[in-house]
Formats: C-alpha cells, structure tokens, sequence
C-alpha cells in the first residue's frame, strides 16, 4: 500500500507540471519564453491596441499564399460597403476564372454565381476561380483589382506588401509579410464584423447549375480544434509553404497569430495553437486611459483659462504579462504652452506606457476643452511675462 507521504509527493508533482498549462505561472508575472515556431516567419498581436507579445521575422517579404486572399475579401468587403456591388449581384463566370488551378469552388464557365456565393467559395473553399470571378466583377480585370488591392494596402499602411494577384498564385514580385497580414486581419474583424462571420464558417456547399451540391470543409482545422477561434485564413503553395492567419477571442480578449512558411500543414496548426495559448496564459489586456479623462495640465497664456486639461482622443488599453499591471510607469512629454486660443482635441504632447524600459503604448494628449482669449488686460501681462521669460 502506498503511504501517505508518496501520494502527497505525486499530487505535489503533477500540481507543478499542471501550473504552466493552465497560467498560474502568470499571476505572479513571470512569463516563460514564447513556444518555439518552424516556420520562415510569424507574429502574435493583440489586435485591441496592436501590441506585438512575440514575433520573428516579422516584416520579412515572403510569399502569402492564398493569404493573399484577406485582401481580396477586403477589397470586396470596401466595394459592397460602398454599394457599387451588392451580396446578390450575379457574376457572370468567364473562362479565366472557370480555368483557374488550385483550390476552387468548382464554378462553371458562362453561369451566373452570385457575389454571396463566392465569397463563401473564396473564404471557406479558397476557390481561385471565386478569387478571379470576383476580381473580374468588381474591377473589370485582375490587373485592374490588383491595383485596387494595393492602393488599399497603402492607405492602410501595409508597407510590406505588394499583390499581383487575388489567389496568392505564384508570381514574380508578388508579397507579404506577417505584421501586414496580422494588421489585415485586425483591420477585417474591426471594420466588417458583417462579414467577418464567413471566416468562421466550418462548411460550404456550393451547387452548379443542374449538378450535385459540392460540399467543401473550411481548411481552418483549428476552427475544429478550438472553440475560441473564429477565423481566419490558410495558404500553401510550393514556394510559400504551409501559411495561417488565425484569430481567437477569449474572456473578453483577442489575439491573432501569423505562420508564414511553415514546413507541414500540421506545424501551422500546431505552432498557431501554441502561440495563442501562449498569450491567453500569460498576458492580459486591461483598460489604461479613458477618453476625456484629465492626465496633464499645460499653462495656457492670454486665454480666459489659466491651465488646460490633457487627455486621450480615445479610450485604450494596455496588453501586460499577467500581475504586473501596478508595476506600469505613465510618462508624459508635453510639446509646450500654447497661447490662446487653443482649440478642443488641439496635441499638445504624448502619453507613453512602459514596463521593464520598454514602450507598449503610445498616444497623442490633446485638450479635454477649448481656451478662448483672456481680458485685454490679461493679455497684456501675459504678453509682459512672455517677454521676460
């Protein structure tokens, strides 16, 4: 029979082989080195503030793949916001499209498909021929569409990035990085949570005209293997190797992780899962600053307010290793002391976040309230103390 003392010391073991994997480690703030990824590049972000928690090779030029594809649903998430297309529209199918290599939806050159239709192809499926059909319906030409996606890329700032194509076909000059896609990726989830869903879709069965329904599963296995993932997107070509873009939402927080270039589609999965675990357990993301709450006053002369409130535009949040939110240093840099009259929302300075020396937030402090002009006799000896400063 097993003694008392030999069943305390195995509880005693397996309770210290349990606490990393459920985040105790982190109530006392002592973080553990991000999982190892075999991939050419990846990132982890959190999308509320784009906080970066871990990250390698991160704004290298790499082949996407079919991650190209976040793009092209952009581009078509702009286009139907703008009212130029609409989910209904029906496009015609050309040959182009109908020839397409790869991963298709099996459309049917000369049949109409509606817009709804192949962007469930595209997302789900990652259908060429949709990628291609929808291209040729909302720009009148691949080539043209490309144009479209990058002038998207630049507004948005996706400096690494340069598109081609919207399959992520293999072609020259043709690229990506990890930090564009996982910006991409916050970009679709915040500006288009009316069609964000189809990235969570686990299935779509698309029928031909007169042919039987072709079913498809969503190539996302982690949307299977993890019910806090919601999208986003897979790719692989020879080139490129095994890609994922993946997005989850837990208590409240979200994460997305990048693999660009992994060597097998099961490292993706598995390394993507890793990371994102990796941030649940350890990290948090808290409230920092609230919109139109004071953090700094600046003298204001001649105005008919002696100092004037500084706060955020917006509220923000901080993303910290777990327990260490009261050990966050504020520094603030103001710009200088205005002469009235200064306008509301007017920077005046910077508000940075840091831990351990380093920067995790930074935010423009602009005036809480207008200052209009002081008296004209308030102004004069302002006007003096000026000069004698």
């Amino acid at each position: 029979m097993v003694g008392f003392r030999e069943c305390l010391r195995a509880v005693c073991c397996a309770v210290l082989v349990i606490l990393p994997s459920v985040g105790l480690w982190a109530e006392v703030g002592d973080v553990p080195p991000p999982p190892e990824v075999g991939a050419k590049a990846h990132i982890l972000i959190d999308p509320n503030n784009n906080q970066v928690l871990t990250q390698d090779n991160a704004d290298q030029h790499l082949a996407p793949a079919s991650l190209t594809k976040l793009m092209t649903a952009y581009t078509v998430f702009k286009e139907l916001r703008a009212g130029r297309i609409t989910l209904d529209s029906e496009v015609r199918i050309s040959r182009r499209a109908w020839r397409m290599g790869g991963s298709k939806m099996f459309i049917n050159k000369g049949t109409d498909v509606t817009v709804g239709d192949l962007l469930k192809g595209l997302i789900i499926q990652s259908g060429n021929d949709a990628a291609v059909a929808l291209a040729e319906f909302s720009a009148g030409s691949v080539e043209s569409f490309a144009d479209l996606m990058n002038s998207n890329a630049k507004d948005l700032g996706l400096a690494d990035s340069h598109f081609v194509n919207p399959t992520g076909l293999p072609t020259r000059d043709h690229y990506s990085s990890a930090r564009d896609l996982a910006l991409l990726t916050t970009v679709l989830i915040q500006e288009f949570p009316e069609y964000y869903y189809y990235f969570s879709e686990l299935e779509f069965s698309y029928q031909p005209p007169g042919e039987t329904p072709i079913a498809q599963p969503n190539r996302n296995k982690l949307l299977r293997w993890d019910s806090s993932v919601d999208g986003v997107k897979t790719g692989y070509t020879e080139e490129a190797g095994y890609c994922l873009a993946a997005s989850a939402r837990r208590d409240g927080m979200r994460l997305i992780s990048v693999i660009l270039g992994a060597e097998t589609g099961k490292q993706r999965f598995k390394s993507s899962q890793a990371l994102l675990n990796w941030g649940f357990d350890f990290f948090e993301n808290l409230p920092m600053f609230t919109a139109g709450r004071s953090l700094e006053q600046v003298r204001v002369w001649k105005g008919n307010l002696e100092r004037v409130d500084l706060g955020t535009l917006n509220d923000a949040h901080v993303t910290v290793p777990r327990g260490r939110f009261d050990q966050l240093q504020i520094e603030t840099e103001i710009s200088g002391e205005p002469v009235a009259p200064v306008g509301k929302n007017r920077i005046l300075g910077m508000v940075a976040v840091t831990l351990d020396g380093e920067t995790l937030l930074e935010r423009p402090l602009v005036t809480l309230q207008g200052v209009g002009q002081g008296s004209l006799w308030h102004r004069i000896v302002d006007a003096v103390r000026l000069w004698a400063q």
